[in-house]
């Protein structure tokens, strides 16, 4: 049984791959069994179609999002601006496919309504922890601020991972550190750094 659930990780994670390398075009059965090492028909036998093996990586894309941010504890503005610092930089780097993925699995989610609402729970449950975050770091959060903060930060990432410097400096995106300083200072001006 173990054995499976490896298995079935694996073609999920390269799924995730082949998503971030090729688009969601590119994603094909043959492409994941590729990118995973397996022999081919083996993400066909776990994901008999596309829509399944484009489900299997949204949820994927879900799973390890939470498992990244089940450790986040914040309590200050300073601890909650480190935190999106690091998830900012892991986004760019360790997590660049998934993210790069989770991009594709958005355009996907357009087509696609079990795609959609996966990332609907992904969506969801985000803004959800924004928001506790937030809270926890003794912000005057509410749902508004917490969705202003998350939405300016997915589009920032889509920018970091698409645009040339002098695009992404016009953005202000040159300087984490002082967008994300901002982004905070902007949503919840009653603080002060």
């Amino acid at each position: 049984m173990a054995e499976n659930s490896d298995r079935r990780d694996r073609l999920r994670d390269a799924a995730i791959e082949v998503l971030a390398a090729e688009g969601g075009r590119g994603l094909t059965h043959r492409a994941t069994d590729r990118v995973a090492g397996l022999p081919e028909g083996t993400a066909k036998n776990y994901f008999p179609t596309r829509g399944s093996l484009l489900q299997a990586a949204a949820e994927r894309c879900v799973d390890r999002y939470f498992d990244d941010l089940q450790q986040a504890e914040v309590h200050t503005v300073d601890q909650l601006l480190t935190l999106l610092r690091r998830l900012v930089d892991k986004a760019l780097t360790d997590n660049r496919s998934r993210v790069l993925a989770y991009l594709e699995l958005n355009a996907e989610a357009a087509r696609n309504a079990q795609v959609r609402q996966t990332m609907a729970r992904l969506a969801r449950a985000d803004l959800d922890l924004h928001l506790v975050l937030q809270q926890a770091a003794g912000l005057p959060a509410t749902r508004d601020g917490a969705a202003l903060v998350t939405l300016a930060i997915n589009g920032a990432l889509a920018h970091l991972l698409s645009q040339p410097p002098d695009v992404l400096a016009s953005y202000g995106l040159d300087d984490i550190d002082a967008f994300l300083h901002r982004l905070i200072a902007a949503t919840y001006p009653a603080w002060t750094a």
